[in-house]
């Protein structure tokens, strides 16, 4: 296992040996929690035919609506990333829950173009705290050897709820209309904020303390903006996250307004693509935990899940628009299977390099600048079906910028060992430890 060179480095990953079997529960109630985000999050992309009709919306107007959550989103990841350092993360986190809950339920009570807006703000605010949250928890509770599989179950988490998400709401959608589907998944995912409570109190033991080492040791961000690497998984998981959110916000107008799909139909197409995704990144992240385990080089076993994932999603993305419907379906699914591959990875290289010290500020850096993709990816998908009335520009593109992304992967990001935090704040050379 993988020690810091700063003492408060030491100590948290003995911690994170000693403390990871009970995190184990938090790790499931983790999971849940990006369960119930994605499902809020993709909730308009799933009624956008139904929303886009209503409110009269061009498909630029609908690409600028859908990609408004990540406005706020990507603005408040650097806040959240700051917050769960410094504060207790598990009432950070708790706190944004319920802002985004909330924000859900009152989409569906909107009348307005305005409101909708301000509604989805909302939404983008408040889920900026979840995977800085979980990158907090995971680099101080988690040793190296266990960290791909762990982020692997919030990614399988962030999938099923895609998948539950547009499965159930293709069905719900086309039976009760759009406005009870945001009031429900609204009011009944405030239900995770009891267990999580009970959790918090019962394992107060467990939450982060703030000594007085770790607050001197702790580096700022002008720290980990010097890193080369810290700027490469920026650029990695923007690439990334560029074919995750053309995905999420554009595949259920795809499949119905452009294949011909039934709502119902395209709730089975979508829920079965996330469905794979969630199965082949936890099956990435348990081989590659066990393929470290076994003597394998961090480094190597890292950025092996996430090239190969990115290149062959990018392949077959290009495939899926230049075939019939049929087969553009198969290749649809395979593309998800190869996202889920990369993904298990992702948040595991930076909790590696970051360490407890710095996981919550350098994952808001990273997911900031990442989601920025979700600004990117709804709002010029929308401009190019205006201008050209196909879908053949927005998944060429998309497919060109996640196989660019495995050379960030390769060239960006150095060799995945801990940085000393001491040093680097000081402006010194950073020595790596011997990577095993």
């Amino acid at each position: 296992m993988l020690e810091l060179h700063a003492p408060a480095g030491e100590n948290a990953t003995t911690m994170a040996a000693e403390s990871s079997r009970p995190m184990h529960g938090v790790l499931a109630l983790l999971a849940i929690s990006l369960f119930i985000n994605y499902i809020d999050r993709g909730s308009l992309s799933i009624a956008a035919p139904l929303v886009k009709d209503e409110f009269h919306l061009t498909a630029t107007h609908l690409g600028l609506l859908l990609s408004s959550f990540f406005w706020t989103y990507s603005l408040f990841l650097i806040v959240s990333g700051w917050l769960v350092d410094r504060f207790n993360v598990n009432w950070v986190l708790a706190g944004g829950f319920l802002l985004w809950s909330l924000a859900t339920a009152v989409t569906g009570m909107v009348h307005v173009f305005a409101a909708l807006l301000a509604a989805r703000l909302a939404l983008g605010a408040g889920e900026s705290v979840s995977y800085p949250a979980c990158s907090n928890l995971l680099s101080r509770h988690f040793p190296e050897h266990r960290r791909g599989f762990a982020n692997a179950v919030i990614i399988a988490g962030m999938a099923c709820g895609s998948a539950f998400g547009t499965f159930g709401g293709g069905l719900f959608l086309g039976r009760f209309g759009w406005r009870p589907f945001f009031l429900l998944l609204g009011l009944a995912g405030l239900l995770w904020l009891a267990p999580w409570s009970y959790w918090t109190v019962r394992h107060a033991n467990l939450k982060p303390s703030l000594d007085a080492a770790s607050n001197h040791s702790a580096p700022t961000m002008l720290a980990i903006l010097r890193q080369r690497s810290a700027w490469g998984t920026c650029a990695g998981l923007f690439c990334m996250d560029y074919a995750l959110y053309f995905l999420i916000t554009w595949l259920p107008f795809y499949l119905v307004r452009d294949r011909g799909f039934s709502l119902a139909t395209m709730g089975k197409i979508g829920g079965l693509a996330y469905l794979l995704m969630a199965l082949s990144t936890t099956a990435a992240g348990w081989v590659s935990d066990l393929w470290i385990a076994a003597g394998g080089s961090p480094t190597l076993v890292r950025k092996t899940f996430m090239c190969a994932g990115q290149i062959a999603t990018g392949i077959l993305l290009a495939a899926c628009v230049v075939s019939g419907t049929q087969l553009a379906v198969a290749w649809l699914l395979l593309a998800t299977v190869a996202w889920g591959v990369s993904a298990s990875n992702t948040w595991a290289i930076t909790q590696t390099l970051a360490g407890p010290l710095a996981a919550g500020k350098w994952t808001g850096l990273q997911n900031f600048m990442g989601n920025l993709a979700g600004v990117a990816a709804p709002a010029l998908t929308g401009l190019l079906l205006d201008r050209t009335g196909r879908f053949f520009w927005p998944f060429a593109i998309t497919a060109l910028i996640t196989m660019a992304g495995s050379l960030t992967w390769i060239f960006a990001v150095g060799k995945l060992l801990p940085i000393d935090w001491t040093r680097a704040s000081s402006g010194l050379a950073v020595t790596p430890l011997t990577e095993p």
